[in-house]
């Protein structure tokens, strides 16, 4: 084993981050002991938003009430489908 400065085998073989980076490929920064992420993508002591944060996700696809509505139309469509399928058999 090389006692050079720049040998970097140690962090090579270190677990790599799970997170994916915006071309859809996996990050590979080395993660942070004891964590599955790397600094950038959380792994860094109190990284993230505060607990209770009231500015989190406000507007947008994540809001209470867009999730519910998801939800409401998929229940619908479900049913839509179990009748036309009932339709269909009966036909």
């Amino acid at each position: 084993m090389s006692h050079h400065a720049r040998d970097t085998g140690a962090m090579l073989a270190s677990p790599r981050c799970g997170a994916k980076t915006r071309k859809l490929g996996p990050c590979r920064a080395p993660a942070v002991r004891g964590q599955t992420r790397c600094r950038m993508h959380g792994g860094a002591p109190e990284s993230g938003a505060p607990l209770e944060n009231q500015n989190a996700r406000r507007r947008g696809l994540f809001t209470g009430e867009a999730i519910a509505e998801r939800k409401q139309i998929e229940a619908l469509l479900g049913e839509a489908r179990r009748v036309l399928r009932g339709m269909k058999s009966a036909g």
